[in-house]
Protein backbone atom coordinates (compact mmCIF):
# COMPACT_ATOMS: atom_id res chain seq x y z
CA UNK A 1 0.00 0.00 0.00
CA UNK A 2 1.31 3.36 -0.76
CA UNK A 3 2.07 5.31 2.26
CA UNK A 4 -0.25 8.33 2.48
CA UNK A 5 1.61 10.16 4.76
CA UNK A 6 4.99 11.76 5.83
CA UNK A 7 7.11 11.07 7.88
CA UNK A 8 9.87 13.38 9.21
CA UNK A 9 12.53 13.03 12.08
CA UNK A 10 14.35 16.07 13.69
CA UNK A 11 17.89 14.64 15.57
CA UNK A 12 20.29 16.45 17.84
CA UNK A 13 22.05 16.17 20.71
CA UNK A 14 20.65 15.84 24.11
CA UNK A 15 20.13 19.83 25.18
CA UNK A 16 20.21 20.94 21.36
CA UNK A 17 16.69 21.96 21.69
CA UNK A 18 15.52 19.46 18.92
CA UNK A 19 12.69 18.58 21.15
CA UNK A 20 10.91 22.26 21.48
CA UNK A 21 11.98 22.49 17.69
CA UNK A 22 9.53 19.37 17.24
CA UNK A 23 7.42 21.14 19.19
CA UNK A 24 6.71 24.41 17.34
CA UNK A 25 6.82 22.68 14.33
CA UNK A 26 4.19 20.52 14.79
CA UNK A 27 2.14 23.67 16.14
CA UNK A 28 2.98 25.07 13.02
CA UNK A 29 2.10 22.53 10.93
CA UNK A 30 -1.12 21.35 12.65
CA UNK A 31 -2.56 24.56 11.31
CA UNK A 32 -2.71 22.78 7.48
CA UNK A 33 -2.41 19.59 8.33
CA UNK A 34 -3.36 16.71 10.58
CA UNK A 35 -0.16 15.53 12.69
CA UNK A 36 1.38 13.55 14.93
CA UNK A 37 4.19 14.31 16.90
CA UNK A 38 5.90 11.30 19.06
CA UNK A 39 9.26 10.42 20.10
CA UNK A 40 12.03 7.85 21.22
CA UNK A 41 12.19 6.20 23.50
CA UNK A 42 8.28 5.77 23.08
CA UNK A 43 5.86 5.87 25.39
CA UNK A 44 5.14 1.79 25.36
CA UNK A 45 6.15 -0.69 27.31
CA UNK A 46 9.80 -0.83 25.87
CA UNK A 47 10.27 2.41 25.98
CA UNK A 48 9.47 3.05 29.20
CA UNK A 49 11.59 0.69 30.68
CA UNK A 50 13.90 2.44 28.66
CA UNK A 51 13.43 5.37 29.85
CA UNK A 52 13.17 4.29 33.67
CA UNK A 53 15.75 1.65 33.95
CA UNK A 54 18.17 2.72 31.58
CA UNK A 55 19.15 6.21 31.48
CA UNK A 56 19.29 7.52 34.36
CA UNK A 57 21.17 4.30 35.99
CA UNK A 58 24.91 5.27 37.28
CA UNK A 59 26.54 3.66 34.39
CA UNK A 60 25.33 2.76 30.73
CA UNK A 61 24.07 -0.78 30.07
CA UNK A 62 26.11 -2.78 27.65
CA UNK A 63 25.88 -1.00 24.53
CA UNK A 64 25.00 -4.17 22.40
CA UNK A 65 21.87 -4.81 25.04
CA UNK A 66 20.95 -1.15 24.57
CA UNK A 67 20.99 -0.94 20.85
CA UNK A 68 18.54 -3.83 20.85
CA UNK A 69 16.23 -2.24 23.46
CA UNK A 70 16.23 1.16 21.27
CA UNK A 71 15.64 -1.10 17.98
CA UNK A 72 12.89 -3.31 19.71
CA UNK A 73 11.20 -0.07 21.24
CA UNK A 74 11.66 1.51 17.49
CA UNK A 75 9.44 -1.57 16.22
CA UNK A 76 6.64 -1.55 18.76
CA UNK A 77 6.78 2.55 18.21
CA UNK A 78 6.37 2.22 13.89
CA UNK A 79 3.46 -0.73 14.98
CA UNK A 80 1.53 1.15 17.20
CA UNK A 81 1.72 4.62 16.48
CA UNK A 82 4.11 5.97 13.30
CA UNK A 83 2.94 3.40 10.63
CA UNK A 84 -1.45 3.95 11.71
CA UNK A 85 -0.81 7.41 11.75
CA UNK A 86 1.28 7.38 8.20
CA UNK A 87 -2.05 5.50 6.80
CA UNK A 88 -4.61 8.24 8.15
CA UNK A 89 -2.18 10.61 5.87
CA UNK A 90 -0.59 12.58 8.98
CA UNK A 91 2.17 14.22 9.04
CA UNK A 92 4.35 12.54 11.42
CA UNK A 93 6.99 14.16 13.54
CA UNK A 94 9.47 11.82 15.80
CA UNK A 95 11.99 13.28 17.73
CA UNK A 96 14.69 10.71 17.52
CA UNK A 97 14.57 7.92 15.65
CA UNK A 98 17.15 5.18 13.95
CA UNK A 99 19.78 8.19 13.79
CA UNK A 100 20.10 8.63 17.27
CA UNK A 101 21.21 4.59 17.85
CA UNK A 102 23.66 4.78 14.66
CA UNK A 103 25.30 8.13 16.60
CA UNK A 104 25.04 6.74 20.32
CA UNK A 105 25.55 3.21 20.16
CA UNK A 106 27.59 3.31 16.75
CA UNK A 107 30.04 6.99 18.73
CA UNK A 108 30.01 4.29 21.84
CA UNK A 109 31.72 1.74 19.32
CA UNK A 110 29.10 -0.66 17.73
CA UNK A 111 29.00 -1.27 13.97
CA UNK A 112 27.02 1.02 12.33
CA UNK A 113 26.07 -2.00 9.71
CA UNK A 114 24.79 -4.56 12.82
CA UNK A 115 23.06 -1.33 14.16
CA UNK A 116 21.84 -0.85 10.69
CA UNK A 117 20.43 -4.58 10.32
CA UNK A 118 18.46 -4.47 13.45
CA UNK A 119 16.58 -1.96 12.60
CA UNK A 120 16.30 -2.89 9.03
CA UNK A 121 12.49 -3.10 9.62
CA UNK A 122 12.17 0.48 10.85
CA UNK A 123 9.86 2.41 8.63
CA UNK A 124 11.74 4.75 6.33
CA UNK A 125 11.75 8.62 7.14
CA UNK A 126 10.65 11.49 4.12
CA UNK A 127 12.66 13.76 5.67
CA UNK A 128 15.56 13.89 8.57
CA UNK A 129 16.88 17.14 10.20
CA UNK A 130 19.66 17.26 12.52
CA UNK A 131 19.58 20.12 14.63
CA UNK A 132 23.41 21.10 15.08
CA UNK A 133 24.83 22.67 18.76
CA UNK A 134 27.75 22.74 19.76
CA UNK A 135 28.64 19.92 22.50
CA UNK A 136 30.18 22.31 24.63
CA UNK A 137 27.03 24.26 24.44
CA UNK A 138 24.37 21.63 24.86
CA UNK A 139 25.95 20.48 28.31
CA UNK A 140 25.65 24.10 29.60
CA UNK A 141 22.17 23.83 28.90
CA UNK A 142 21.45 20.54 30.52
CA UNK A 143 20.97 21.92 34.01
CA UNK A 144 18.18 18.67 34.80
CA UNK A 145 19.54 15.58 35.68
CA UNK A 146 21.55 14.10 33.11
CA UNK A 147 21.39 10.96 31.57
CA UNK A 148 24.17 8.20 31.27
CA UNK A 149 24.48 9.62 27.42
CA UNK A 150 24.79 13.13 28.67
CA UNK A 151 28.23 13.82 29.49
CA UNK A 152 30.79 16.27 26.97
CA UNK A 153 32.77 13.02 25.99
CA UNK A 154 30.03 10.95 24.87
CA UNK A 155 27.96 14.63 22.75
CA UNK A 156 31.71 15.51 21.20
CA UNK A 157 31.40 11.64 19.71
CA UNK A 158 27.90 11.69 18.87
CA UNK A 159 28.64 14.82 16.86
CA UNK A 160 31.15 13.35 14.34
CA UNK A 161 28.85 10.54 13.99
CA UNK A 162 25.74 12.76 13.18
CA UNK A 163 28.12 15.03 11.00
CA UNK A 164 29.11 11.99 8.47
CA UNK A 165 25.58 11.64 8.12
CA UNK A 166 24.97 15.28 7.11
CA UNK A 167 27.89 15.04 4.88
CA UNK A 168 26.79 11.62 2.74
CA UNK A 169 23.24 13.57 2.61
CA UNK A 170 20.87 11.35 5.19
CA UNK A 171 20.64 14.16 7.37
CA UNK A 172 19.91 18.07 6.81
CA UNK A 173 21.95 20.53 8.92
CA UNK A 174 19.96 23.22 10.56
CA UNK A 175 22.21 25.55 12.74
CA UNK A 176 20.75 25.18 16.10
CA UNK A 177 23.17 27.87 17.82
CA UNK A 178 20.76 30.63 17.37
CA UNK A 179 17.46 31.88 18.89
CA UNK A 180 14.71 29.58 19.27
CA UNK A 181 12.73 31.47 16.51
CA UNK A 182 15.34 31.57 13.92
CA UNK A 183 15.47 27.75 14.26
CA UNK A 184 11.81 27.14 13.80
CA UNK A 185 11.51 29.63 10.73
CA UNK A 186 14.57 27.40 9.09
CA UNK A 187 13.24 24.28 10.14
CA UNK A 188 9.91 25.37 9.10
CA UNK A 189 10.81 26.49 5.24
CA UNK A 190 12.65 23.35 4.37
CA UNK A 191 9.88 21.13 5.94
CA UNK A 192 7.36 23.17 3.50
CA UNK A 193 9.35 22.55 0.87
CA UNK A 194 9.28 19.59 1.07
CA UNK A 195 5.59 19.07 1.48
CA UNK A 196 5.34 21.12 -1.44
CA UNK A 197 7.49 18.52 -3.71
CA UNK A 198 5.78 14.99 -1.94
CA UNK A 199 4.06 13.31 -4.81
CA UNK A 200 2.67 10.21 -2.68
CA UNK A 201 1.45 12.83 -0.18
CA UNK A 202 -2.16 13.00 0.41
CA UNK A 203 -3.57 15.31 3.03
Amino acid sequence: MVKKGIFIVIEGLDGSGKTTQATLLAEKLSKSYSVLLTAEPSKGKIGTFIRECCLYEQARVPTEAEALLFAADRIEHMQTELKPALDEGKVVICDRYVYSSLAYQGSAGLSLDWIKTINARALQPDFCIFIDVPPEKVIERLQRKKSVMETLETQQKVREVYLKYVENGGLVRIDGDRDREAVAEDLYAKVAELLKTAKSFVP
